[in-house]
């Protein structure tokens, strides 16, 4: 058991590769091995982080620098771990990038900081808002947008159905849109959870520039799946002759109904039909 002592040096640190959502304050107080999930503690004794990592040199080394996860941060996912069960990411639908100084130069904008909306996705949170493809996002709900990372951050740490107020610059204008929040989007699906037949596959939703589709992404040797003769790499065309290019699309055809399921798939270059009784 130690106790150490340091400086904050930073706040809101990004960029560091250690976990998806990243919003870490910096110290110089030695964060030793095993002190992972330890508090960080200010002079008056009030918990302000989560130690969770240090910088290291060489492979193992530290050199002194640490980084903990903001108390609020904390606070809020925990409340979401006991309400649900589970952290529930917020979704705005966007694919975004900063606002460099050659881009704000390219969009005739005086700024130094910001996040340009790269891509929408279609019928998405923020397409729903009026967010268009080429918007330069400098505010959310009246705080300053400084990268991508941070709005990454703000949108992930919102609830579900939260209300944000953007603030956007296009073609030159102010523009103040208002989005919700939706729920993370499902990428993938145990087949379980459609139907008992299906368990044992695990099926990816993929959105290429516009282009969805389905894949089996697994499939458990032995299991009601592999023994339907449905494979790994299976791109799944059609349920019951009906396209299907979602995972909604394929809950809506197969969710746990008793009836026979006709599987249209292409597998390398050949297509077939599995009946799935």
């Amino acid at each position: 058991q130690t106790v150490t002592s340091g400086i904050i040096s930073a706040l809101g640190r990004t960029g560091l590769g250690i976990e998806g959502y990243e919003d870490f304050i910096q110290t110089d107080a030695s964060i030793n091995p095993g002190n992972s999930g330890g508090a960080l503690v200010n002079l008056r004794g009030e918990l302000v982080g989560i130690n969770t990592a240090i910088l290291a040199s060489g492979g193992t080394g530290n050199v002194g620098i640490g980084f903990a996860i903001p108390i609020n941060m904390v606070r809020e996912l925990t409340d979401q771990i006991i309400e649900y069960g589970e952290v529930r990411r917020g979704m705005l639908g966007v694919i975004m990038q900063n606002l460099t100084p050659e881009l704000a130069r390219a969009f005739g904008l005086d700024m130094h900081q910001g996040v340009v909306i790269s891509q929408v996705v279609e019928d998405s949170a923020a397409s729903k808002a009026g967010l268009l493809a080429g918007d330069v996002v400098s505010e959310i709900n009246n705080t300053p947008v400084k990268s991508a990372s941070a709005m990454r951050n703000m949108v992930g740490l919102m609830r579900v159905g939260a209300k944000m107020d953007i603030t956007v610059l296009r073609d030159g204008d102010k523009k103040k849109l208002t989005a919700y929040i939706e729920d993370e989007i499902e990428q993938s699906l145990a087949g379980d959870k459609l139907n008992p037949r299906l368990a044992g596959a695990s099926i990816e939703s993929h959105d290429e520039t516009g282009n969805k589709y389905l894949v089996v992404a697994n499939v458990e040797r032995g299991s009601a799946a592999w023994n339907a003769r449905l494979r790994k790499g299976d791109l799944i065309l059609s349920v019951n002759r009906a396209p299907v290019k979602t995972l909604a699309d394929l809950k809506k055809m197969v969710n746990f109904s008793d009836k026979q399921i006709l599987f249209n798939v292409q597998r390398g270059q050949t297509a077939l039909f599995i009946l799935i009784q």
